[in-house]
């Protein structure tokens, strides 16, 4: 017992390991497992093993003080917060100094803004080490306000590169992963911003983002929206917000909103110049037999307004099959558009990734044999392919008619020649990557550098 420490309820540590060299924590033996607040929390591989990368804000109330970390995963589990909500988290194991000892534990990384402390002590931790004083106070002493300057009081012209954030929802998605990954390989600060997680002030004199737990997000050059369909109203007036701080958004919240409303979407291309399928859109189900003969008879598809790719889609192969399912649609008061049917395209179309004006790689897809495909991309295979000069210029084109630098073009080939399908504004790059072997996150990012005249 008299080689244990005594210690309060609250004592400031250090992480060696991470050149954290002080942090308060609140010293807990009710919990079991010790927490370190963390944010932009990025799983990756390295030599074969899984690793992750997260940033730690060691002041409370304090979001412009960044450590940035990586670590070795030992365990991924489900903690209960002392708030009783279950969460899945990251374990790591770090060496902690308390006291001028050193010994090796066991964190979960979770952002803890909204707690009072940026580290919480379990009793694993503490088991063999420590006693607790309940009723004391750093017991152990406390840095002082010009020591705590002096250890995190970095020069910003020290400083380089750019502050982006990345607007998504899944960390752990491989296009966000890889762009985090090519902005960093390029010297930039890279934040992943979950949606869900941040909320706006509207306010005339300062209005501000805030991220969970009351962090505001006042100092990012650029940010990079990949909204998923069911967050588009929510993600473009988060993008619209940004925009309106005056930060760049690699795709504005005006282009993302009409790429998704695909009827609209479509009428901005053939006002463009910009050939698609024939399409035909109605409010009454008393018009469906003169809506089939106005896209050619069946066979025929049948796409949901507010579908989202791949989905909501039907090939109506008679006109018996067209009618029963337009009219079941319609019953549910549900839009949706009637589209020819381009037999010669055998169950393939082309992906053309437009980056600020230029197709910079492009794939062919190919259903997988024996599976549905309506003149839109269910899954299969990708390959390589040069597209033609008219390809290029209609996927340019057709970017540069829904103002998105950023954009997955999908092209069918008819006997009409190419007709456009859809454009995508958050289109995925693993499958283009994979095939083409093309930094295609690399040239997103170069995007920004353009923007903002950085070399």
């Amino acid at each position: 017992m008299l080689d244990k420490v005594i210690v309060g309820s609250e004592e400031w540590c250090s992480f060696p390991t991470f050149n954290i060299p002080a942090i308060k924590a609140r010293v807990d033996s009710g919990a079991k497992t010790s927490a370190l607040h963390a944010v932009n929390i990025i799983p990756f591989d390295k030599d074969g093993e899984k690793w992750v990368k997260f940033d730690v804000n060691p002041l409370q109330n304090n979001g412009k003080t960044i450590i940035s970390c990586e670590a070795k995963v030992v365990d991924k589990r489900i903690v209960k917060s002392s708030s009783g909500s279950r969460e899945s988290r990251y374990v790591i194991r770090t060496n902690i100094v308390l006291n001028e000892a050193s010994w090796e534990i066991e964190v979960t990384l979770t952002n803890r803004d909204s707690m009072g402390y940026r580290m919480l002590l379990g009793r694993e931790a503490m088991s063999g080490r420590i006693l607790v004083d309940p009723e004391k106070n750093f017991l152990l002493g406390q840095p002082t306000t010009e020591k705590l300057e002096e250890y995190y009081n970095k020069s910003k012209s020290d400083k380089k590169g750019l502050r982006i954030g990345l607007l998504a929802s899944n960390p752990e998605l491989y296009s966000n992963k890889r762009i985090i990954e090519a902005g960093e390989l390029r010297g930039h600060e890279m934040h992943f911003l979950n949606l869900k997680y941040c909320y706006m002030k509207l306010d005339a004199n300062q209005p501000e983002i805030h991220y969970r737990g009351g962090r505001v997000l006042n100092d990012f050059d650029a940010v990079i929206p990949r909204i998923r369909p069911s967050m588009t109203y929510y993600g473009c007036a988060l993008t619209r917000h940004f925009e309106s701080l005056k930060v760049f958004s690699l795709n504005s919240s005006t282009a993302i909103a009409q790429s998704r409303d695909k009827l609209y979407s479509l009428q901005l291309l053939l006002n463009n110049g910009v050939d698609i399928p024939t399409t035909g859109f109605a409010n009454s189900p008393l018009d469906t037999n003169d809506l089939i003969k106005m896209v050619g008879g069946s066979p025929l598809i049948v796409k949901l307004l507010e579908g989202t790719q791949g989905k909501g889609v039907v090939l109506a192969e008679t006109k018996k099959a067209a009618e029963s399912v337009i009219n079941a649609f319609k019953s549910l008061n549900a839009n949706i558009l009637v589209q020819e049917f381009i037999k010669e395209a055998d169950g393939k179309d082309l992906r053309l990734f437009v980056v600020d004006g230029k197709v910079v790689a492009t794939i062919q897809r190919e259903a997988i044999p024996g599976e549905f495909r309506a003149n839109i991309h269910l899954g299969g295979t990708a390959t390589v392919i040069k597209p033609t000069i008219e390809e290029k210029r209609i996927a340019i084109k057709a970017a540069k008619a829904m103002n998105l630098k950023v954009a997955g073009v999908d092209i069918i080939r008819s006997a009409k020649g190419p007709l456009l399908l859809e454009v995508n504004s958050s289109p995925g790059l693993e499958g283009i990557e994979g095939a083409t072997n093309k930094d295609v996150a690399g040239e997103m990012i170069k995007a920004i550098e353009k923007h903002f005249n950085y070399k």
